[in-house]
């Protein structure tokens, strides 16, 4: 295994030849790996037709379905509830495991009425939205939080595993908050420190002024080890705003060579797809 210094130095040569690949180069390199959204309301209306159309078959082999689902994207919320009502599709076998929370200096999860809240974004944009009829248990829907952190690992295992990891992935590589560490891909719930990268890129979109100081610097979060233990993983790249933020990463987690740190890159040899639109597929306009 390389030093951390040399995998670090390669990194840099294989992200300048990743990015001068031309979209189509990318496409025709990921061999079915990825998918392509025209634009992210495409993007945001596969991600919830890829729920829905997984729940209605697990509720037709009378099986249940277990999710790890993201607060990022979110755009795919208020379409897949329209769908589950329309559809008449119950909740009822279903489990919701959501990435992550963040939380305060003493290890509190914010508190729903706290604008970064996930819980927060998940009941407004989706939970809410469906029908109460079709509504899963509320023991179903699970937050890391301190009050469960200890136990999710074992939850997870008693209700038979994860179907699939839904998720994004990080300016640095991390998927759910598993970033950048020594031995990431064997990492289990946990309640985290988040980097600098981190805290900017999520600070810049959260619409905060530029508020570092009162960013929340730390989170409960699902571990690698539940999310490379998914049955299926379908990791949804996109930059999302004016910024072309997430290109770099897009390439690195298709085609970059496994390493801790980009953690996104642990998912070679396991059965995924990365689903991304034509703005963060392209190449950026400077190269370094």
């Amino acid at each position: 295994m390389k030093k951390d210094g040399q995998l670090a130095m390669d990194r840099k040569k294989e992200i300048r030849e990743l990015l001068k690949l031309s979209p189509q180069e990318v496409i025709d390199r990921a061999a079915g790996r990825l998918m392509v959204c025209e634009d992210l309301d495409e993007l945001h209306r596969r991600f919830a037709g890829q729920i829905a159309q997984e729940i209605s078959s697990h509720n037709q082999a009378g099986e249940p379905t277990r999710l790890i689902v993201p607060v990022g994207p979110t755009g795919q919320y208020p379409i897949l509830a329209e769908i589950i009502n329309n559809q008449k599709l119950s909740l009822a076998d279903c489990w919701f495991f959501f990435m992550d929370e963040y939380c305060d200096e003493q290890g509190r999860a914010v508190s729903e009425d706290h604008p970064l809240s996930f819980k927060r974004q998940a009941k407004r944009l989706f939970l809410d939205r469906l029908a109460a009829e079709l509504l899963p248990p509320k023991e179903h829907i699970i937050f890391p939080d301190q009050t469960n952190i200890d136990t999710l690992e074992t939850l997870i295992e008693e209700v038979g595993g994860i179907d699939t990891c839904y998720g994004g992935i990080g300016i640095d590589g991390h998927v759910a908050f598993n970033e950048p560490q020594p031995q990431v891909k064997d990492t289990g719930p946990r309640r985290v420190r988040l980097n600098d990268f981190t805290v900017t890129i999520n600070a810049i979109r959260a619409q905060v002024g530029g508020n570092l100081e009162c960013f929340p610097r730390e989170a409960y979060t699902l571990g690698m080890r539940q999310i490379l233990g998914a049955k299926r993983i379908r990791l949804y790249s996109r930059s999302g705003c004016e910024f072309d933020w997430a290109n770099t990463v897009l390439r690195v987690g298709l085609f970059g060579q496994p390493g801790d740190d980009y953690p996104a890159t642990h998912i070679r040899g396991k059965e995924y797809i990365i689903i991304t639109d034509r703005q963060t597929l392209a190449c950026p306009n400077n190269l370094l």
